[in-house]
């Protein structure tokens, strides 16, 4: 003979199965939403990519006016308008060694992402979910780069977006060698 708590078949399997379905509803729904989200983000992006002003995009950059010896050796560097040092010089003037070490520690997949890396992207926003403060950050190189190429704050929300749009922009329009002379 059976008691009423040993009866696991019927009304405890029956709230178990409803609970679940419940979750699963739930989870759908908010996989939709994401789904939604994602193709009304990837719509917005397309778009604002396009209205990235030209001057941004063409590689051209204002750089330091300098003065050079006779064996081309540097004297003396000016700041640009925007009071920054920039110096005209191209990743083959470069030690390749400064180079793997940059990417090695700023970003890694530079030459396999189209400007914004989304593992990065996924890894910063679960440290900042799950310690509450931002832990890493998800900067590419070509994000960089459209941060030195901004004016304004670089630190808000409203100014990641602009940066990864920027650097979506940079990487259709040059290539990754371009986009490290701008830096």
């Amino acid at each position: 003979r059976e008691t009423k708590g040993d009866d696991r078949s019927s009304g405890a399997g029956r709230a178990g199965k409803r609970h679940f379905s419940r979750l699963a509803r739930v989870a759908l729904g908010l996989a939709a939403a994401v789904l939604v989200a994602g193709v009304a983000g990837a719509g917005w992006l397309a778009w604002s990519v396009r209205a990235v002003p030209d001057d941004m995009v063409s590689g051209k950059v204002t750089v330091s006016r300098s003065v050079i010896d006779r064996n081309g050796l540097l004297l003396r560097a000016f700041q640009t308008p925007d009071d920054r040092w920039r110096l005209a010089i191209t990743p083959q003037e470069v030690d390749p060694r400064y180079l793997e070490m940059l990417q090695a520690y700023e970003d890694r997949r530079f030459r396999d992402h189209g400007g914004v890396d989304p593992r990065a992207l996924v890894r910063a926003a679960v440290q900042l979910v799950t310690s509450g403060r931002v832990v890493s950050g998800a900067s590419t190189l070509t994000m960089q780069t459209a941060r030195l190429l901004m004016e304004g704050p670089t630190r808000s929300l409203s100014a990641k977006w602009h940066q990864i749009v920027l650097a979506l922009a940079l990487e259709s329009n040059l290539d990754k060698d371009a986009i490290l002379t701008l830096s």
